[in-house]
């Protein structure tokens, strides 16, 4: 959940590294840090808490050169937001690590360094990486061997790169189940836990496996596995845009998501909606024997993602007729799950390196699940490349943390392969597909309407902005929707929300309604209007004030203690990707006048790489 960049080349790195951590800076901002040789050799560190313009500012004022250096923005796990907790982190003056991830057994490894004499000043577990990788340097001919020696006592899910005051020429790099790749520029070699960040030097890059060592120099780089064996990874010319991260005329990255959302999802339709609807070109080659041997679908996914598989889960039973589940990767992987040959495994992450998501991936193909399937936002990211099948949502860079854009995309990923297992079992004949696909052709237009709404969510953002508490009440398919603005809402604005079915209110949480407890419902112009209507009246019996979110064509009427936006007509099966628009952006407006952080809420980070 860190954001690591650097490099050694023939000019000043440091500019390099202060541009490549304000655009990882998504990516964690509770402190920012920087480690360079000086022209005399010497290591030096600045290091500054808060965010990378404060770094920035150091470097304005000591114009501090050096061409080969590492850099950190740091998501706190073990210890406070402190400078002696921000990284880089150094052991004797010699060696710096900068790191992404968890090492679990960091404390067995303090104690035992303690006792070799080394002093730690920092509570991360950061710290032990760089003092082990000290030890061994003393014992070993090289830093890469040193780094080789000391991973294999390492437990966890990390990526960190090395300097050495002892080999000057020269960085370690390792991936362990964190993202890294490697920048190949003109002059010189360069990394980052993001594309993004080495835009502005290099679109070649190469995206380290796990297990994988890299020894960067000026004009090289050589890939070795734990036991010095020479690796070959693919060269990659990076398609991203710098124009795609910047923030252009919008005051906020999730401003600017959200409103791009015609377009990607527009963007990720386009192969669906061609003179042919190809299973093999959506979902890759194999795709149509793999899927014929399936006979049931697990989701596995975390926080927005999982919502999206809820409602996936029903689009699967209703158009498809194929039996689903969706569950949390970070709970499947820890229970006594039955291992079925026939169940399609498909995971959904918007980076496609969420920790848990991966490692519950791992864990299926561990008990004997072939058939797997990977929706997913970045190309080259560990989840799709370890999966038989992928979908790539070309939904574009997502920077904001509370995801948008990413969501809806999944939504119209999950609708096809819902179409798609349709059509092959059987129960989509060519006239369905046909009105299906005019549906979704008709989809970005739709979600364009939603978006001029904001006038009007913007007003009730406003009557939210002092409450401590919120509900969101949703049903069938859009009861995941109710569970995404609950997450928006406390995400950004930190008001407490939780989302319910809405014929559960009567069990328990229609205790909480009064005139301080607004109640935001999902009231689409379905088969359950009726009987929302009838949950929406307990709510207003008890002199709670509703705030209903419902379609042009439906005739629920405003009143006092009732306020309604109406969205475009109803739009069938796939109105949950509508509905998450109005929600989105109620979340938006109420941080906006509470004055929270919209892009950065505290205490969250957008790459989530420990579980």
């Amino acid at each position: 959940m860190c954001g690591i960049v650097g490099g050694i080349t023939t000019a000043d790195i440091v500019p390099v590294i202060l541009e490549g951590l304000r655009r990882l800076e998504y990516r964690g901002y509770d402190s920012a840090g920087l480690a360079f040789l000086d022209a005399a050799g010497k290591l030096q560190r600045r290091r500054s808490v808060g965010r990378v313009a404060e770094l920035a500012a150091v470097h304005g004022q000591e114009g501090f050169r050096s061409q080969v250096g590492i850099g950190h923005t740091r998501w706190a796990t073990h210890g406070g937001i402190a400078e002696q907790n921000a990284h880089p982190l150094i052991s004797h003056d010699e060696i710096a690590v900068v790191h992404n991830g968890i090492i679990e057994n960091y404390q067995n490894l303090r104690g035992r360094l303690q006792a070799l004499g080394y002093a730690f000043q920092s509570e991360t577990d950061t710290e032990v990486i760089v003092h082990l990788i000290h030890w061994y340097r003393q014992q070993l001919p090289t830093l890469l061997s040193a780094v080789q020696a000391a991973s294999r006592e390492l437990q966890g899910a990390y990526a960190f790169a090395v300097l050495s005051v002892q080999d000057p020429k020269e960085l370690i790099l390792h991936r362990k189940g964190c993202p890294l790749l490697l920048g190949l520029g003109e002059n010189g070699r360069y990394f980052a836990s993001d594309v993004a960040a080495l835009l502005p030097v290099t679109r070649r890059v190469v995206y380290l496996e796990d297990g994988d060592f890299a020894r960067l120099q000026q004009d090289q780089v050589v890939l070795q596995d734990v036991d010095a064996v020479p690796l070959q990874r693919e060269e990659h010319w990076s398609q991203l845009s710098s124009a795609a991260i910047d923030l252009g005329p919008y005051r906020h990255f999730m401003q600017k998501e959200i409103y791009e959302q015609p377009r990607a999802v527009a963007d990720t339709l386009e192969g669906a909606l061609g003179m042919e609807f190809s299973i093999e070109e959506l979902w890759g080659a194999g795709a149509t024997e793999r899927i014929r041997q399936i006979d049931k679908v697990l989701f596995l996914a975390s926080g927005t993602s999982h919502y999206a598989s809820l409602v996936g889960r029903q689009w699967l039973e209703s158009i498809a007729g194929v039996p689903a589940q969706a569950e949390l990767g970070h709970e499947y992987r820890y229970r006594e799950s039955i291992a079925d040959p026939r169940q399609l495994i498909v995971t959904l992450s918007q980076s496609g390196e969420t920790l848990d998501t991966y490692e519950a991936l791992r864990h299926a193909q561990a008990r004997g699940h072939v058939q797997t399937l990977s929706i997913c936002n970045v190309a080259e990211s560990a989840i799709p490349r370890a999966s038989a099948l992928r979908f790539l949502t070309r939904a574009g860079p997502e920077i904001g943390v509370a995801s948008t854009k990413a969501f809806t995309t999944q939504l119209v990923a999950l609708y096809l392969l819902a179409l798609s297992l349709g059509v092959l079992r059987g129960r989509v004949d060519a006239n369905a597909l046909q009105q299906h696909r005019e549906a979704l052709r008709q989809l970005p237009g739709s979600i364009q309407q939603a978006l001029n709404l904001e006038p009007q969510i913007q007003l009730w953002a406003s009557q939210f902005a002092d409450k401590e508490h919120a509900l969101f009440l949703g049903r069938g398919l859009h009861y995941p929707i109710a569970l995404e603005g609950a997450l928006k809402l406390k995400e950004i604005s930190y008001i407490h929300a939780e989302a319910y079915p809405a014929g559960e209110l009567k069990h328990g949480p229609l205790a909480l309604v009064d005139r301080q407890m607004p109640v935001v419902v999902i009231a689409p112009n379905d088969q359950l209007l009726e009987k929302l209507a009838a949950n929406m009246q307990e709510v207003y019996a008890r002199g709670g004030q509703l705030y209903v979110f419902t379609d042009l064509d439906s005739h629920y009427e405003p009143g006092d203690g009732v306020h309604v936006i109406r969205l475009p007509r109803h739009v069938g099966l796939l109105s949950p990707v509508l509905h998450a628009i109005p929600v989105q952006l109620l979340a938006y407006h109420a941080a906006l006048v509470k004055g929270t952080d919209v892009d950065r809420p505290r205490n969250l980070a957008k790459a989530v790489t420990v579980e």
